[in-house]
C-alpha cells in the first residue's frame, strides 16, 4: 500500500503542478483548526480561524493560499491549506443546548454544521494530499474515523494521520497506529507545538519534495 502511494506521489509531483491543495480533515474537536493555526502562524504569522471547546466551531471551508514551508535541508513545499468542518455521522441540536446555547442558536449551529459536513465531503475530490487529525486521547476505532479513512482510500488520496493532543495523559499514539497501519502516523500537540518539526518533515516526505 505504501509503495503504491509513494509511486502515485512520484508521478504526481513530476507534473507541472507547483502548488498542491492540502486538506485538513477529522472529527469535531480533534484539533484541526488548532493545527491549521499553528501552520499559518509558523509560516504566515497569522491565524487560520477561531477555535472553541464546543464542537463544530468551524462550519465552513476555510482556505489560506500560497503557504510556503521549508525543510532543514532546503526543500520547499508550496500549498493551499484547506481547513474543513469536523466530520460527524450525527449532529443533534440538543447537544449544543447542553453546552449552554439557546434552542434557536443550537438549531442554527446544527443546520450549519450539517451543511459543513456535506461540503467537506464534496471537497475531497479537490484534494491532492490530506491530513487526518485525530484526538490521540480518544478511541480511534470510531464510525466517523473509519468513514473518513474509507472515503480517502476510495479516492486514492495520499494521507498523513496526525495523532494530536499527545500532551494529554490518556493519549495513546500506538492505538492510533494500530487502527490505521496502512498510513504513517505522527504524534503532535498542535496547541503546544510539541513534535511540530517532526510533523513538517513527515509532510515533506509524504509530498515527495
Amino acid at each position: 500500500m505504501i509503495g503504491k502511494v509513494m509511486g502515485w506521489l512520484s508521478q504526481f509531483f513530476k507534473s507541472k503542478k507547483k502548488t498542491i491543495k492540502l486538506g485538513i480533515y477529522g472529527p469535531p474537536n480533534s484539533g484541526k483548526t488548532t493545527l491549521a493555526n499553528k501552520i499559518c502562524q509558523d509560516w504566515l504569522g497569522q491565524d487560520m480561524g477561531s477555535v472553541s471547546s464546543i464542537a463544530h466551531e468551524t462550519r465552513e471551508i476555510q482556505i489560506k493560499e500560497q503557504i510556503s514551508i521549508k525543510s532543514k535541508d532546503g526543500r520547499e513545499l508550496m500549498f493551499n491549506l484547506v481547513d474543513t468542518p469536523g466530520i460527524a455521522t450525527r449532529i443533534d441540536y440538543e447537544d449544543f443546548i447542553k453546552s449552554g446555547m439557546t434552542e434557536g442558536k443550537a438549531k442554527k449551529r446544527a443546520k450549519e454544521a450539517t451543511r459543513g459536513v456535506i461540503d467537506a465531503i464534496k471537497w475531497l475530490d479537490e484534494m491532492d494530499v490530506v491530513l487526518v487529525v485525530l484526538d490521540s486521547a480518544t478511541d480511534p476505532y470510531s464510525q466517523v474515523n473509519i468513514t473518513i479513512i474509507g472515503n480517502l482510500a476510495a479516492r486514492n488520496i495520499p494521507v498523513l494521520i496526525v495523532a494530536n493532543k499527545v500532551d494529554l495523559r490518556k493519549a495513546n499514539m500506538k492505538k492510533v497506529q494500530a487502527a490505521f497501519p496502512q498510513y504513517e502516523v505522527v504524534g503532535i500537540s498542535a496547541k503546544y507545538g510539541k513534535n511540530i518539526n517532526e510533523f513538517y518533515e513527515s509532510l515533506f516526505n509524504l509530498a515527495g519534495r
